[in-house]
């Protein structure tokens, strides 16, 4: 599902195969696990850059396995889109407070909850022959979370380009992204994203920056997002917290 290696001091996470990469238990399942082991193996001076392999980042939720409960009512039949809502936020939650800088390579195509994961990243770097960032709730029909614009608002100052992504469902392209100032740099294909990614994240390395400080300094950052992550209501998701 993912795959992990080190250049240097630098992490490289890629979500592998030729997939649209959605997003279910066993992929967010397989994302945790590399990052644990990420911040396990971390140094002083360490980076993350997450990517993936194909022409897709991640379209978002994978919609056709929450809707697919083969025991609705007995299990309830928000079980598995909790399940996977769960899944994403503690994830979202551990980027945050990872102890290093992190870079999203976007090599192609980031929807719904895919462009959250990419902007759940300190930086978010994309190839501009392939793919688009959208938010496409409202396209399907789909209320969207108070976390996701809660995401959306920390990483997008103004409130005109946050509008248009949240409220006109904008298919942003690269240069447009970095025109908007969501998307740092745009690259021609997705070596030369990962690329600059690695050379984003030697450059931050040098720095030598304390990671728990780092992380600490994220949380203030992030606050907004932290303070709405124990509940989707999207779901009927009543829970708090303390219980994810």
């Amino acid at each position: 599902m993912c795959s992990l290696e080190k250049r240097g001091d630098v992490f490289i996470l890629t979500i592998t195969g030729d997939g649209d990469h959605r997003l279910n238990p066993e992929l967010l399942g397989s994302i945790q696990t590399a990052v644990a082991q990420v911040k396990s193996e971390s140094t002083r001076s360490t980076a993350l850059i997450t990517t993936a392999q194909g022409k897709f980042f991640s379209n978002g939720y994978d919609q056709e396995w929450a809707l697919s409960d083969p025991d609705p009512v007995s299990a309830g039949a928000l079980t598995r889109p909790k399940n996977i809502s769960k899944k994403l936020r503690l994830l979202v939650e551990e980027l945050i407070s990872l102890p290093m800088p992190t870079i999203a390579a976007v090599n192609g195509h980031a929807s719904a909850a895919g462009f959250i994961l990419a902007l759940s990243h300190d930086y978010l770097l994309m190839r501009k022959d392939i793919g688009y960032l959208y938010m496409s709730e409202l396209d399907i029909g789909y209320p969207i979370p108070q976390w996701f614009v809660q995401v959306v608002k920390n990483k997008i100052a103004s409130p005109k380009i946050w509008r248009s992504v949240v409220m006109t469902a904008a298919k942003i392209t690269a240069e447009m992204g970095v025109a908007w100032g969501i998307v740092d740099s745009a690259h021609d294909g997705a070596e030369a994203t990962v690329e600059a990614a690695l050379k984003l994240g030697t450059d931050l390395m040098s720095r030598k920056w304390d990671g728990e400080v780092y992380a600490a300094n994220r949380r203030v950052v992030f606050a907004d997002v932290l303070a709405v992550l124990g509940s989707d209501e999207t779901v009927g998701d009543a829970e708090v917290a303390s219980t994810l």
